[in-house]
């Protein structure tokens, strides 16, 4: 058999499994999607978000790329954050890193690789700005690790700099943003940083509205 077809098979046992479970499984969410969470997470298949928390088609809006990032030229992510926030109304908006992550642990190194080095360049000015503590660490791997982590932490404030947010935060005060770290050794996520609505890092990035789009 084909590896792929394999994918295809195993898409009609999970259709009888829910269905065995709820026969009205696909018309109950096949209906207008009302998430309550914004999932921004890396591309890494050990990653799958809706496993990993448990939650069901429906719960879960989901934008993946390498290394779970806020960029604010990267129009995919927030055209997704944009509708997330402003058209489904998400009350939570997670960052989630992984420890393992290839793109971390690339962004580390000297390498060439052509396109991905724009990308991977937003993960060395992590580095930079956090220089002072990870030039401390000499272990190279728990060096990787606390980068993962610190870049999580970057990201989640990143998020509150963009004007989707914030005005979000002054009509509705939400969302709630949340960043986290998935240890693939363990399974299990852990909490590093929660920014309430209203709790921007820093006067520079803040918006005035005045009613306008």
């Amino acid at each position: 058999m084909e590896d792929y077809k394999r994918l295809l098979l195993n898409n009609k046992a999970w259709v009888q499994e829910k269905l065995s479970l709820r026969p009205d499984y696909f018309e109950r969410t096949a209906g207008e999607q009302k998430p309550t969470y914004l999932w921004i997470g890396c591309s890494d298949s050990r990653v799958p978000a809706e496993d990993i928390t448990g939650t069901e088609p429906g719960e879960l809006f989901v934008h993946r790329n390498i290394g779970n990032m806020v960029i604010h030229t990267d129009f995919n992510m927030l055209s997704v954050l944009q509708y997330a926030v402003q058209v489904l109304k998400v009350q939570h908006v997670i960052i989630c890193g992984h420890y393992g992550c290839g793109g971390i642990r690339t962004a580390m190194t000297r390498k060439d690789l052509g396109l991905i080095n724009k990308w991977l360049r937003h993960i060395k000015d992590v580095y930079r700005f956090h220089h002072t503590e990870l030039d401390q660490i000499h272990d190279s791997e728990e060096k990787i690790k606390r980068l993962t982590e610190l870049n999580v932490i970057e990201q989640a404030h990143r998020l509150t700099d963009t004007s989707f947010v914030q005005r979000a935060w002054k009509e509705e005060r939400r969302p709630t943003i949340h960043g986290w770290i998935y240890d693939i050794h363990t399974g299990l996520l852990k909490n590093l940083v929660k920014i309430e609505p209203g709790d921007h890092p820093h006067d520079i990035y803040e918006f005035d509205f005045d009613g306008a789009q």
